[in-house]
C-alpha cells in the first residue's frame, strides 16, 4: 500500500477552490477555510516531512478557530447601517397613524397600510377610527385609539 503524499501546493489549490466557492456563495465562511488552507500549505512548505494526518488536523483546527473568531468578532462589532429597519417592515410603521379597515372587536381588527392589510390588537373601536401603531409583534400591530 502506498502512502499519500500531500505537497504544499495541494493545499494552495484547495485554498483557491475554497476562495472560488466563497465568491459564488458569499458569507465569510469559506474565506476562513481558504486562509487555513494557505497557512497549512505554508507550514507544509516549511516542514515537508509533516504527515498527512497532521496536515489535516492543522487545517481542521485552523478552520474551526478562524470561523469561531470571526463569529465572535462579528457579534462584538456589528456593522452599522444607514437603514437599520430595512428588513423589519412592521417596525417601520411604529408611530404612524392609520384608519381602521375593519372594526376592532374583542381586541382584534385590521388596518390597511399602503397596499397591505395588517391585523391589529387594541381596544374595541368602530371602522374608520384613527389608531396609532405602538408596537409590532410579528405580523400583528398593537394600536391605541386616537381621540
Amino acid at each position: 500500500m502506498t502512502d499519500l503524499v500531500f505537497v504544499f501546493w495541494y493545499w494552495w489549490v484547495i485554498a483557491l477552490i475554497l476562495l472560488v466557492v466563497e465568491i459564488l456563495a458569499p458569507g465569510f465562511f469559506f474565506l476562513w477555510m481558504a486562509i487555513s488552507g494557505f497557512v497549512t500549505g505554508a507550514l507544509v512548505l516549511l516542514i515537508p516531512a509533516m504527515s498527512i494526518n497532521m496536515q489535516v488536523l492543522i487545517f481542521s483546527v485552523l478552520s474551526v478557530l478562524t470561523i469561531i473568531v470571526w463569529k465572535l468578532y462579528g457579534k462584538k462589532h456589528p456593522t452599522e447601517s444607514d437603514h437599520p429597519l430595512l428588513n423589519k417592515r412592521g417596525v417601520q410603521y411604529i408611530g404612524r397613524v392609520f384608519s381602521l379597515y375593519e372594526p376592532i372587536k374583542n381586541g382584534q381588527g385590521k388596518i390597511k397600510v399602503d397596499d397591505s392589510i395588517w391585523k391589529v390588537h387594541g381596544e374595541d373601536c368602530d371602522i374608520n377610527t384613527r389608531v396609532k401603531v405602538t408596537a409590532c409583534r410579528g405580523t400583528v400591530f398593537d394600536v391605541e385609539k386616537l381621540d
